[in-house]
């Protein structure tokens, strides 16, 4: 599981239950209780709790996606993610035939769509086809094979499946983003998904938190000069950006309160 969505969990039970403690998170993690402490300092830093002792409880509003036909489990937003995502459906056009990745990227994307558009989603996940399910002039194919905890599904059945596609846009992200060493992701599985997903895409579009460029993690998914677009945040400095034009890609950095 990457940082990311556990934060994310964090956030939504203790959007839930009012309060969480950390020896629960540890528990339920298998982290330390620095690690722990660092998650509940980076969700307060973005108004999503407030820290306590040995803990951390519900603020009196959390961001929330807005609804569509449902309620998207009201999964709290980190502002960041939000953004990147606005910017991200800019690039669909009609037609399309579209990967959309999995996890909280997943869902925001999934509530940012345009309706009224005649496009082909395809997803790895069981919890975003559900959703899907509601959609009407939109054509889904759900990717089949051994399913997660989390709800994605990423095997080795998964990647020979979604070979089968040619997809005109693909939205990927990762654990970590140098522009020397590209994307890496956590998992083999993972990364070798991805890469399957990518080789048959046309537009390669990634969808990178500020925070997570400069870091990398185990497993090497491709070069940084594979995308066509890498989609970033405010967390991400000119220096870093300009690394990363440098290998080929546009990169687009959002900034805090643009909505445009």
């Amino acid at each position: 599981m990457f940082m990311e969505e556990r934060q994310q969990e964090i956030a939504e039970a203790i959007a839930r239950s009012g309060k969480i403690l950390i020896a629960e998170i540890v528990e339920k993690y298998h982290i330390s209780d620095e690690s722990a402490r660092r998650d509940l300092r980076m969700l307060e830093q973005k108004g999503l709790c407030k820290r306590t002792h040995g803990g951390a409880i519900r603020l009196g509003q959390i961001n929330m996606i807005p609804p569509r036909d449902r309620d998207y489990s009201a999964m709290p937003v980190f502002e960041n993610y939000r953004r990147i995502a606005r910017q991200a459906v800019k690039l669909v056009q009609e037609n399309d035939v579209i990967y959309l990745t999995s996890g909280s990227f997943g869902f925001i994307l999934l509530s940012l769509l345009p309706r009224g558009v005649h496009y082909t989603l395809v997803v790895n996940s069981v919890d975003l086809a559900k959703e899907l399910r509601a959609w009407d002039g939109v054509d889904v194919y759900s990717i089949g094979g051994k399913m997660r905890q989390s709800g994605s599904v990423v095997d080795s059945l998964a990647t020979a499946f979604v070979g089968r596609f040619h997809f005109d846009l693909c939205f990927i992200t990762g654990a970590g983003l140098t522009a020397e060493f590209g994307l890496t992701n956590n998992t083999d599985e993972t990364a070798a998904f991805q890469r399957a997903v990518m080789k048959n895409s046309r537009r390669r579009i990634l969808l990178m938190p500020g925070t997570k460029i400069g870091a990398d993690s185990m497993i090497k998914v491709c070069e940084t000069e594979d995308f066509s677009t890498i989609i970033t945040d405010w967390d991400c400095d000119e220096e870093q950006a300009g690394q990363l034009r440098e290998k080929g890609p546009q990169v687009m950095v959002v900034e805090n309160g643009d909505d445009t």
